[in-house]
């Protein structure tokens, strides 16, 4: 703190005065002003004045008024300057010099007190210029939060999946009606747009007398004909055109993309500092985890609102834009697996990996999903998809592809009883290649030749291929499981994919993926999200020739048959289905994997007839939509 002592007086009374530390008033002695403009300082920076002396009463309330705005903030207050009375001037002015931390940039300045000696004492004249020079009687200060504009999610070659897009706002604004009114208007617009009457009517009660209380947002293009007919004959009724951050689509990749929209009272809560009420913010999926990257840093504006309800900006801090966040998704490619699933009655999801790169440019879940992300995060059995893992362990066991095993029409394993499929084919039973079991996707050939393998030889087959090893993919991804069998029992069913071994389609994706490469595949799909590769047993190019050749031969002379006229280069594929017990009801996943080219593509339908006959046709359009 500084303080300028400007005395005029001469002689020695004047050395005298300045000894003591007071001024000269009318021939007598006063104090110094400095300690009255201290005091203040300390007052307005505790936001207590009581200990302050003012000419009038009432200034500790009008200070709080005044400052009210500025929320939780608390100023530093310094005393820079203090210009004393002329020897026939009962008054001084003190400079004060003011700091609020009202962002990552302080908001500084100065004004001035006057202070008056009254009875030889020191008092302040309130005025609200002492807090902010440009303050009259009435004004106040308040500080609100400027949102920084949200950045996009943009997808494969920066096309933008999440963007500005128009919509419609349809509520009720109290300002135009009365209250009794806007009840009744209320019940009217909810009868409308097919909302909680109810729930409705109590928002609209509980709103103040100008609020545009609204009831739904429609994308600008699907408002419904008879809503943008008929709310105009509501008293009350307003369609506000505005933008939200949305998807092309309602439904595209929305369990992973997420939602946007106003900030929880949770979120309020535990971040008060980031999010206030009313704030813009990601409330599920990649929109909530990378909220601070999107929505950017806001900024901040202080205001002075007058008497007359009048507004002027003191100080600014401009907001800064969020950074887009760029995803692999392939518009085109993730809107087609969505219409394939569309007409399927059970959960369903479609994944689909680009084998060069690993990169998802597909990741669909079907309408039965109801919202939940099974595409990369679903845990089922695989079933004999899981037969790619299984071969492949057997052929690093020394089963060659055109090695005998045995087929069988049952196999009984410590008194479980296991068969085939029910339409498995009368000429594959008997003594067959390796390679024929595979096409065919015979259960009790595989489960026979398990003693062939050690214990984790299969887990080291499904890491070689993608499956089983966890990475922390920038979004929720589940790359399963193939625990140590706890039995003989569960040895043999974990051969055929069941067991305690479990796949999300994102993983089984990798897996025929993988093979396509003839590398271990990691999939990404947050492009900025870096990952490396587990250190994992290596594919060997023989044996992934060979394995190749088997998933071929699925498509030439197997199950996979459908695929084979499909264009393009030759498609590998392994059909599977996996019991599971539904409230008591035997039922059966039905999967599918495929890959052709720099494309690989996973088919899972939560209940289902067979892999073949129902995820075959899905995946067999996909490709050739990709086309």
């Amino acid at each position: 703190m500084s303080r300028t002592l400007d005395r005029t007086l001469a002689g020695v009374a004047a050395t005298a005065l300045l000894l003591t530390g007071c001024s000269a008033v009318d021939g007598a002695t006063a104090p110094d002003p400095a300690d009255a403009a201290g005091q203040l300082a300390d007052g307005l920076a505790e936001g207590d004045l009581s200990g302050v002396a003012f000419t009038e009463d009432g200034a500790d309330q009008a200070y709080a008024d005044v400052v009210d705005g500025l929320g939780e903030v608390t100023p530093t207050v310094s005393v820079e300057e203090v210009a004393e009375p002329e020897s026939d001037d009962a008054t001084a002015v003190a400079t004060l010099g003011w700091t609020w931390p009202v962002s990552e940039q302080d908001w500084t300045y100065t004004t001035e007190a006057e202070l008056r000696l009254v009875d030889d004492h020191w008092r302040v004249v309130w005025e609200p210029s002492l807090v902010e020079s440009s303050l009259h009687a009435g004004g106040t200060l308040s500080r609100r939060t400027v949102q920084a504009g949200r950045a996009d999610i943009v997808g494969a070659r920066g096309e933008r999946l999440v963007t500005e897009r128009p919509v419609a706002r349809f509520g009720i604004d109290k300002s135009a009606v009365s209250d009794k009114k806007a009840v009744a208007s209320a019940r009217r617009l909810a009868g409308l747009l097919d909302i909680d009457e109810a729930a409705y009517v109590e928002r609209v009660k509980a709103s103040g007398d100008l609020a545009f209380v609204e009831g739904i947002v429609y994308r600008r293009e699907e408002v419904p004909v008879r809503v943008a007919a008929s709310y105009e004959r509501i008293p009350g009724a307003l369609a506000v055109q505005d933008s939200l951050a949305l998807a092309p689509t309602r439904d595209f990749a929305a369990p992973i993309l997420g939602t946007v929209g106003e900030a929880t009272a949770e979120m309020v809560e535990e971040d008060p500092e980031r999010y206030q009420p009313g704030t813009e913010a990601g409330l599920s999926g990649l929109q909530l985890r990378y909220d601070e990257q999107l929505a950017g840093t806001p900024g901040v504006e202080v205001v002075t609102t007058t008497s007359d309800d009048e507004e002027r900006v003191l100080f600014e801090e401009k907001p800064v834009r969020g950074t887009p966040l760029r995803l692999t998704l392939d518009v085109r490619l993730q809107s087609t697996a969505e219409s394939l699933l569309a007409p399927v009655g059970p959960a369903s999801a479609l994944v689909a990996i680009r084998p060069s790169s690993g990169e998802i440019v597909a990741a669909a879940n079907g309408p039965g999903t109801d919202g939940y992300n099974m595409a990369t995060y679903g845990q089922f059995a695989p079933g004999s998809t899981f037969k790619a893992v299984s071969s492949l362990a057997l052929l690093r066991s020394g089963l060659a592809p055109d090695a005998a095993t045995r087929c069988t029409d049952t196999l009984v394993v410590d008194g479980k009883q296991f068969e085939n499929y029910d339409d498995y084919p009368a000429d594959g039973i008997g003594t067959i290649p390796l390679r024929t079991a595979v096409a065919n996707s015979c259960n009790t050939a595989f489960i026979a030749a398990r003693s062939r393998l050690g214990r984790g030889d299969l887990a080291d087959a499904a890491a070689s291929l993608g499956l089983g090893v966890d990475h922390d993919l920038g979004f929720p991804a589940y790359f399963g499981q193939v625990p140590p069998a706890e039995s003989e029992t569960e040895a043999a069913a974990d051969m055929i994919g069941q067991g305690r071994v479990l796949a999300s389609p994102m993983a089984m994706a990798t897996v025929i993926a993988s093979v396509q490469s003839g590398t271990t595949v990691l999939p990404s799909l947050v492009v900025d999200h870096e990952v490396e590769q587990e250190d994992l047993p290596a594919l060997r190019s023989g044996e992934v020739g060979q394995l190749r050749d088997m998933l071929r031969g699925v498509v030439t002379s197997g199950s996979g048959v459908a695929l084979a006229d499909v264009p393009g280069g030759p498609v590998i594929a392994k059909t599977g289905t996996a019991e599971y017990d539904d409230d008591g009801a035997l039922r059966t996943h039905a999967w599918m994997i495929g890959a052709q080219d720099d494309l690989a593509v996973a088919v899972f339908v939560e209940t289902g007839e067979s892999g073949s006959s129902t995820a075959g046709p899905i995946l067999e359009s996909f490709l050739r939509a990709a086309r």
